[in-house]
C-alpha cells in the first residue's frame, strides 16, 4: 500500500457566478499557486442552471453526442454539451439513481429510488417498463444493445438480474448474483460486467456466464450507503476500483489451458494499489495517469468541528511500486459544505478527455488545458517571454491570442519594470516590419525619456521609418551626448534622415563649442553623405584624423589633395608617402617634389620611399637625394650609391668628402677607379687592417697587396692582421721577409701556426679533389664500356657507310659480313682497307680521322 501525499495548493475553478450569502461567507480565498495546473474548469450552464435551481442531480451519464441528467425529483434531462435542454422525460415523483446509455446512445435505460425500471429507445418506440418492490440502485444496458443479439441489460437492488430479450420480443429475467446486500454500483463493458456490492466487486464473463474474480473490501468499517464504490473501465481488460481511500487497479487476463481445470478460463490481477488521504468519489483515466474525485474532510478553524471542504480533483501517475501526484485542484462547487462523498459522481467523455463532476446543486467540467490555456497562465504569472515562446511554437494551432498581443504586452511590461534596454532589444523581433507599430513604441519611449534606449535597434532597411523619427533620436542625443550621437552618424546610412537639418544643427552646436573634436569629426562624415568632400577634408585635415586617406580614396579626391600635401606628410608621413606613389598618375612625382621644396626632411621621406620602389623613376632628383641623404639619413647613403646608376660621382664624392663621410668616400674612390686612394684612406683613417684587407681580396690588384705590406711594415698590429688572412691570396714568405729583425709583433706564434694551417688544408684540398676527379674518371670509363658493349641493331635501314649501299643484303640467302664500330659506323668486310697494322683490332676510318681514339674498336658481325 501506498499513501499519496497532496501538494499544499488550492485551485478555484475560473467561473463566477452569484452565490448565496452562505456559500460565499464560507468559501475561503483563492490560494495563487507557481504550478500550472493541468486542468482547466467550468461550471455547465444554460439549462443546467435552471434545472438545479428548482431540483437537485442525483446522477448523470456522459456520451459523445449528449448528456442525460437525473434528478432528484424524478426527471431525466438529455442535454447537449453547452447545457441546454434538448429533451425531458418525466420517468418517476421520486430520486432517479441511475442512467445507462449504449454506445451508439440510441438506447437508454433508467432506475429510480421507488423500483421502476425503465429501458427505451431515443429515436424508436422500443420500451421496457419493471416496477420492484425495492429500490433499483443501478442499472446497465448492454454496450451494444442496439444490435438485436445484444438486447440485455442488467438491474441491481438486492439481487443483480439479467433481462434478456427472447421469443416473442418477452424479456427473460435471471438471478446473476444474490445475497451479499444491494447491489450499488455496475459498469458493463464488452464481455465483462462489473458489480459491486457490500462485500466487494465481482466480474462476470457474459461469455462463460462465469464469475472470474471476487475482489474484496478494504475497510470494512466504512458504511457502503454512505462511501460508496467507484468503478471504471479503462478499456475492456482494465478496471479501475475506488472505494474508501483505496484505488486499485484490475487487469483481466487469459488464463493458461494447462491450469483450467475447473477454474475459469480467465482470472483478474491487480498490478496497481495504493491508498489517498481522502475518500473517493469518482474515478476516470486519463491516458497512463488517473483522475480522482475526493470527498475531503477539515476542522473549521471557527468551530473547531469536523465540516465538508471543497472536493478536490487529483490526477496521479501510478507507478510499480508507488504513485506520483501530477496535480491537485480543490474545487469550489455550489453547497460543498452540505455534500457527502455520495453526493458527488465523476463521469467522463473518453473522446474529448471531458470530466464532469457531478453534484446535487453543481454540474462542473473540466477539461485538458490546450496552448491557449497555457499561454493564459503564463500570462497571468507574467511569464511574458515564456508565453511569447509558446505562441511562436503553436503558432498554427493556437485560437485565441496572437504573437504580436502578446509581445507587446512583454514590452510594456519590460518598460513598466525599467528594464528599457531590453524592451527595446525585444522590438526588433515582435515589431518586425510593422512601421506603424515601430513609430508608436518610439513615441512611448520619447514620453518616458528613453529614446536612446531604443536608438540602437530602430530598423534602418526593410523597413525604414520617417526620417522626423531618426532626426528626434538624433536631436536627443546632440542635446545630451556628442559621442553617442556621433556613434549614431556613422553607423546609420546618411538617407535616413534630412542631411541638411543635422548639419545646421551641429553647425548651431559648434558655435558655442567650436573646438569640439567629437562635433567637428561627425560634422566631416555628415559633409561626406552630403558629397561636400572638401569640406569634410578640410575637417578631417585640421582634426588629422586617420580616416582622410580613406575619404581621398574612396571618393577619388586627389585633385583636392594637390597644395595639401604638405599637411598629409605631417600628418602620416608613411601613409601619405604610400598614398601619392600609389597614384602617380593622379598626382606626379615633379608636382610632390616641388610641394615639398621647402619641406627637404619630408622630401627626403618621399624620395626614398620611390628609390626603393624603381631605382629609375626618380633618377633625375639622385644627385639631390645625395645632399638629402648626407643630411638626414645617413646609413642610407651608402646603400642609395651603390645601387643608384644615375647618380653623379663626382658630386658625391665632393658632399662625402667635404662632411668627411670615410666609408662613403673609401666607396666612391673605389669606384672611380682610385683604388690606392682609397685603400690609403682606409688606413689612415680607419686604421681598420681587417677592412683594408677585405678591399684588397674585392679588388684582387697585386699592387694593391704591395701598398698594403708597405704600409703595415711598421706596425706590428697590421702585420698580425696580414698574417692572418693573407695566406690564400699573397705568398706569406713575401711579408716575413721584409719583417725587420727584433721587432715585437703580437700573437706571432698563433699567426704562424694558423699560415701553416691554411697551407696544409690547401694541400688537403688539392688531394681530396685529385681523388674524386680519378674516380670520377674510372666511374665515367667504366659506364662507358658498359654502354659500349650493349648490342647494335642492324637493320635494312643501315647502310655501309663506304659505298653507302644497305648494309644487309636484299637476298638474305646469301653469306655476307658486317663490321660494326662502337662508334656506332658499320661497313661491309670488303669495303674496308686492308690494316697494315700487325694488331688485328680494326678501328673505325671515320672516327679515325676524327682522332675519337679507342672508343671506335670493331664489333664483326658475320652470317
Amino acid at each position: 500500500m501506498y499513501i499519496l501525499s497532496y501538494l499544499p495548493l488550492c485551485f478555484l475553478c475560473p467561473f463566477q457566478e452569484t452565490r448565496s450569502n452562505e456559500e460565499s461567507t464560507d468559501e475561503s480565498e483563492e490560494d495563487e499557486s507557481e504550478e500550472e495546473p493541468k486542468l482547466k474548469y467550468e461550471r455547465l450552464s444554460n439549462g443546467v442552471t435552471e434545472i438545479l435551481q428548482k431540483d437537485a442531480a442525483s446522477c448523470m451519464t456522459v456520451h459523445e453526442k449528449f448528456l442525460a441528467l437525473g434528478t432528484h425529483y424524478g426527471k431525466v434531462y438529455l442535454l447537449d454539451v453547452q447545457g441546454n435542454i434538448t429533451q425531458k422525460f418525466d420517468v418517476s415523483p421520486v430520486k432517479i439513481n441511475q442512467i445507462s446509455l449504449d454506445e451508439s446512445g440510441e438506447h437508454m435505460g433508467v432506475c429510480s429510488e421507488d423500483g421502476k425500471v425503465q429501458v427505451f429507445g431515443l429515436y424508436s418506440a422500443e420500451e421496457f417498463h419493471e416496477t420492484f418492490d425495492c429500490p433499483i440502485k443501478i442499472v446497465a444496458v448492454h454496450p451494444h444493445f442496439v444490435r438485436s443479439h445484444f438486447k440485455q441489460f442488467v438491474t441491481g437492488g438486492k439481487k443483480l438480474l439479467l433481462y434478456e430479450r427472447g421469443w416473442m420480443n418477452r424479456w427473460k429475467p435471471s438471478v446473476l448474483h444474490e445475497g451479499e446486500g444491494n447491489i450499488r454500483n455496475v459498469k458493463w463493458r464488452g464481455h465483462l460486467i462489473a458489480w459491486a456490492n457490500n462485500m466487494g466487486v465481482k466480474i462476470l464473463d457474459m461469455i462463460s456466464k462465469q464469475r472470474i474474480t471476487n475482489v474484496p473490501r478494504d475497510d470494512i468499517s466504512l458504511r457502503p450507503d454512505m462511501y460508496p464504490c467507484s468503478l471504471c473501465w479503462k478499456d475492456n481488460l482494465t478496471l479501475i476500483i475506488g472505494w474508501g481511500n483505496s484505488v486499485k487497479i484490475c487487469s483481466v487476463k487469459e488464463r493458461h489451458a494447462s491450469e483450467m481445470r475447473d477454474l475459469p478460463n480467465r482470472y483478474v490481477e491487480i498490478v496497481f494499489q495504493f491508498d489517498t488521504e481522502f475518500y473517493i468519489s469518482g474515478l476516470a483515466p486519463l491516458c497512463d495517469q488517473l483522475v480522482i474525485l475526493s470527498y475531503v474532510k477539515e476542522i473549521s478553524e471557527k468551530t473547531e468541528v469536523e465540516c465538508c471542504a471543497r472536493p478536490r480533483l487529483d490526477i496521479v501517475q501510478p507507478l510499480p511500486e508507488s504513485c506520483e501526484e501530477i496535480s491537485s485542484d480543490a474545487l469550489t462547487v455550489r453547497g460543498f459544505q452540505e455534500n457527502e462523498c455520495r453526493d458527488y459522481h465523476l463521469e467522463y467523455s473518453e473522446g474529448e478527455s471531458l470530466f464532469y463532476i457531478i453534484s446535487p446543486r453543481d454540474v462542473v467540467v473540466a477539461k485538458e488545458r490546450d496552448q491557449d490555456d497555457h499561454i493564459d497562465w503564463l500570462l497571468e504569472k507574467k511569464k511574458y517571454e515564456e508565453a511569447l515562446m509558446a505562441a511562436e511554437i503553436s503558432q498554427k494551432t493556437i485560437k485565441k491570442h496572437k504573437i504580436l498581443d502578446i509581445g507587446l504586452a512583454y514590452i510594456n511590461h519590460l518598460v513598466e519594470k525599467g528594464e528599457y534596454d531590453l524592451a527595446a532589444r525585444k522590438c526588433q523581433k515582435i515589431l518586425g516590419k510593422n512601421t506603424e507599430l515601430w513609430e508608436f513604441e518610439v513615441y512611448k519611449f520619447k514620453e518616458i525619456g528613453q529614446l536612446k534606449a531604443i536608438s540602437r535597434y530602430l530598423p534602418r532597411r526593410d523597413p525604414v521609418l520617417k526620417p522626423l523619427i531618426y532626426e528626434m533620436v538624433l536631436h536627443e542625443f546632440l542635446e545630451s551626448d556628442y559621442e553617442g550621437f556621433a556613434t549614431l552618424i556613422k553607423e546609420w546610412p546618411g538617407d535616413l534622415y534630412n542631411n541638411t537639418i543635422i548639419v545646421q544643427a551641429v553647425v548651431d552646436h559648434l558655435k558655442k563649442d567650436p573646438q569640439n573634436r567629437t562635433l567637428l569629426r561627425t560634422l566631416a562624415e555628415l559633409y561626406t553623405y552630403d558629397q561636400r568632400y572638401g569640406r569634410a577634408l578640410e575637417i578631417y585635415l585640421t582634426l588629422r584624423h586617420k580616416d582622410v586617406f580613406q575619404l581621398i580614396h574612396k571618393h577619388n579626391l586627389f585633385s583636392s589633395i594637390r597644395d595639401k600635401i604638405v599637411l598629409l606628410m605631417d600628418f602620416d608621413s608613411e601613409k601619405a608617402v604610400d598614398m601619392l606613389l600609389d597614384n602617380e598618375d593622379k598626382i606626379s612625382i615633379d608636382r610632390v617634389v616641388e610641394e615639398l621644396e621647402n619641406r627637404p626632411e619630408l622630401q627626403h621621406v618621399y624620395l626614398h620611399k620611390l628609390f626603393k620602389r624603381d631605382h629609375h623613376k626618380g633618377q633625375r632628383y639622385h644627385e639631390k637625394q645625395i645632399s638629402l641623404y648626407a643630411e638626414y639619413d645617413r646609413p642610407n647613403l651608402l646603400p642609395f650609391l651603390r645601387d643608384s646608376t644615375h647618380c653623379p660621382l663626382e658630386k658625391a664624392l665632393e658632399i662625402c668628402q667635404q662632411r668627411n663621410f670615410v666609408e662613403e668616400t673609401v666607396y666612391l674612390l673605389s669606384r672611380m677607379g682610385n683604388s690606392r686612394s682609397a685603400l690609403k684612406m682606409i688606413m689612415e683613417e680607419l686604421h681598420d687592417v681587417d677592412k683594408a684587407i677585405e678591399f684588397a681580396k674585392e679588388q684582387d690588384d697585386g699592387e694593391l697587396w704591395e701598398d698594403l705590406i708597405l704600409y703595415s711594415i711598421d706596425k706590428p698590429p697590421f702585420i698580425t692582421g696580414l698574417l692572418n688572412n693573407i695566406g690564400t691570396h699573397v705568398d706569406p714568405i713575401l711579408l716575413i721577409h721584409r719583417i725587420k729583425e727584433g721587432m715585437e709583433i703580437p700573437n706571432l706564434r698563433d699567426s704562424l701556426v694558423k699560415i701553416l694551417q691554411d697551407y696544409n688544408l690547401q694541400i688537403l684540398l688539392r688531394e681530396g679533389c685529385k681523388k674524386i676527379l680519378v674516380a670520377d674518371s674510372l666511374s665515367l670509363l667504366k659506364k662507358m664500356h658498359r654502354t659500349q658493349m650493349k648490342g647494335v641493331l642492324v637493320d635494312e635501314e643501315n647502310i655501309c657507310e663506304s659505298c653507302l649501299s644497305p648494309i644487309l643484303p636484299s637476298d638474305a640467302s646469301k653469306s655476307f659480313s658486317v663490321v660494326v664500330f662502337h662508334c656506332r659506323h658499320m661497313f661491309h668486310r670488303e669495303c674496308l682497307p686492308v690494316s697494315n697494322t700487325v694488331s688485328s683490332v680494326q678501328f673505325c676510318n671515320i672516327c679515325s680521322a676524327k682522332h675519337r681514339g679507342p672508343g671506335s674498336a670493331v664489333l664483326e658481325m658475320k652470317k
